[in-house]
């Protein structure tokens, strides 16, 4: 029953005006102390309830889709028992099951259900991966696949594992060092049989702290290499150079400040069927781009001419431009020779850039740890790749800051890239895989040990930001975008402004996300040599023909008291 006075008290809710408190002992109300009203308890109360209806929402969603799984391959009924939903991606979701076994106690499984509309050859070569390099040094395998029309379900076994977020700070030095050869090892594993991950990340390297067990997962985007011994890769390999062969297509161009005009290509008319338009804040053009096979949007052409947006901040920006090296002339044709390109150096792009055709290349992976040459959609793509990302993971521990890179399109992603590397370096590396970057203003180069020891905090004798750090002021782009709260970005100072807070932990313009929650351990972090850095250097190389491979930073001294 609610009680509620003419005065606007509730006695039970425990509010009452002062003028009120006599008329507790007459209803016989007991009450530890007098309570006044509290909108920050009523708020937090609300947003308790408000959590329990989505924890609710969601379980029902769970409960749903674990039904409909069973519905959809109904053999899985006869072997496991799903317990919940662990994991949702663009092309899967991942249920984590127990084999309802006749001896013994029951087995955990995960369950990998691969969306329906994957390809056939696609999925059959996840599958090869698994079963020819997985089982063994790091890499997953696979126990069961259960198919139902065009439903397939993989069953691997089952790593529980910690969130990377969550202990990152917390782990030792020598545990780092641990990580990282494990993943090594997983990486020398796949790359001997000329698989190319391409999506080589902490959530799909699976690391259990308590029994020192990791597992690369996730093969689903997987290509191979030119003498790759995983025969199914060859087709996945040889059907995408044939659509992008087959995908001759143009952009449609239209802006407010140079109408392009003439006849709609023949290849474009033939294949209007299937276009798909998408916006994007170019000075107000629209660039139309097409659906290929795979359900990917894609830029069609040939060649690459794109320059740069504003990163992160109004005032500084890099302008870059990248094309393939010596195709100028014939970039050139796809627009009106006498219109000239006036946006160089400014936060803007005009019409005659966004008119000029662009290459189709993989760029498969995780915004934030694609490799130079895959912003820059070189078509020639290695196991180097997969280096360059495990070297972005290494950057993330050695500076406790994650996600290190968040940007939300590849030039920025490029640009971030140029903030540690250096410009010159950055445009160096370009010309030695056939692409040609410029870049309007120059950026220096970091050095890597003084970068992570401020990032982490352990340089406490100096600022933890100067001009050693991050070059002039006046050349100072951002190295990621603003994001949520997990990732903030590094933001341009204005000269005078720089202070010894800039990179504190948990400061909103830091590079990263705050770990203060987390007990962070300094074991051995006072005293992290020179090798550490050297592998990073090694790992971050922007040219691939010259990065380490995995059987290499296995033998490096970083790891020279650690066996195979």
């Amino acid at each position: 029953m609610l009680l509620c006075f003419p005065c606007g008290c509730n006695p039970l809710a425990g509010i009452l005006h002062p003028n009120c408190l006599v008329m507790e002992a007459s209803l016989g109300i007991q009450m530890d102390e007098p309570m006044a009203f509290s909108p920050q308890r009523d708020r937090s109360q609300a947003e308790g309830s408000l959590k329990k209806n989505e924890q609710n929402f969601k379980l029902a969603g769970v409960k749903k889709d674990i039904e409909k799984l069973y519905e959809a391959v109904p053999q899985l009924g006869n072997v496991f028992k799903i317990k919940d939903k662990i994991g949702e991606g663009t092309f899967s979701s991942v249920y984590l099951a127990t084999a309802q076994l006749q001896v013994g106690p029951e087995e955990k499984i995960a369950l990998k259900h691969l969306i329906p509309t994957s390809h056939p050859v696609r999925i059959a070569a996840e599958l090869q991966c698994l079963t020819v390099a997985g089982g063994q040094d790091n890499v997953m395998g696979v126990k069961y696949c259960f198919r139902k029309n065009d439903h397939v379900v993989i069953a691997m076994p089952y790593l529980e594992h910690e969130s990377f977020l969550d202990i990152l700070n917390s782990l030792s030095f020598q545990e780092v060092r641990e990580y990282m050869f494990n993943l090594f090892k997983a990486l020398k594993r796949i790359h001997q049989f000329g698989i190319v991950h391409r999506d080589v990340k902490p959530s799909n390297f699976l690391y259990n702290r308590r029994l020192k067990k990791y597992a690369l997962v996730d093969f689903g985007l997987a290509q191979g290499t030119h003498d790759t011994k995983i025969e199914l890769l060859k087709f996945v390999q040889s059907e995408a150079q044939q659509e992008r062969c087959s995908q001759n297509k143009s952009h449609i161009i239209t802006g407010n400040k140079i109408p392009l005009s003439g006849p709609v290509p023949k290849e474009l008319d033939q294949q209007s069927t299937t276009k798909a338009s998408v916006k994007r804040p170019y000075t107000n053009a629209q660039i139309q781009i097409k659906q290929g096979k795979d359900g990917k949007l894609m830029k069609q052409s040939k060649t690459v001419d794109v320059l740069s947006r504003k990163l992160a901040t109004k005032k500084k920006a890099i302008s870059a431009k990248v094309m393939n090296s010596g195709v100028m002339r014939k970039t050139a044709s796809s627009c009106p020779a006498s219109l000239t390109c006036d946006c160089y150096a400014t936060d803007k792009v005009c019409s005659i850039c966004l008119s000029r055709r662009q290459q189709v290349a993989p760029r498969a992976g995780t915004p934030g740890f694609r490799a130079p040459e895959v912003l820059t959609k070189c078509p020639n793509q290695t196991t180097a790749i997969d280096m360059w990302s495990a070297g972005v993971i290494f950057l993330s521990l050695l500076s406790g800051r994650y996600p290190f890179y968040k940007a939300s399109d590849d030039l920025t992603a490029l640009a971030q890239i140029m903030t540690i590397r250096g410009s010159r370096e950055t445009i160096q590396a370009a010309k030695t895989f056939g692409k040609s970057i410029l870049c309007s203003k120059e950026v220096p180069a970091q050095d890597l040990r003084k970068l992570c020891e401020r990032l982490r905090g352990m340089d406490s004798n100096t600022p933890k930001l100067t001009s050693d750090i991050q070059g002039p002021a006046s050349h100072q782009p951002a190295v990621s975008e603003k994001t949520d709260h997990k990732a903030s970005r590094l933001t341009q100072t204005p000269p005078g402004q720089y202070s010894g807070n800039s990179f504190k932990k948990g400061d909103s313009n830091s590079c990263g996300y705050c770990f203060d929650e987390y007990t962070t351990n300094l074991e051995g972090w006072n005293e992290v040599p020179d090798e550490a850095y050297d592998l990073l250097d090694k790992l971050l190389d922007l040219n691939p023909a010259s990065r380490i491979t995995a059987e290499e930073a296995l033998l490096h001294p970083f790891f020279k008291d650690m066996s195979l």
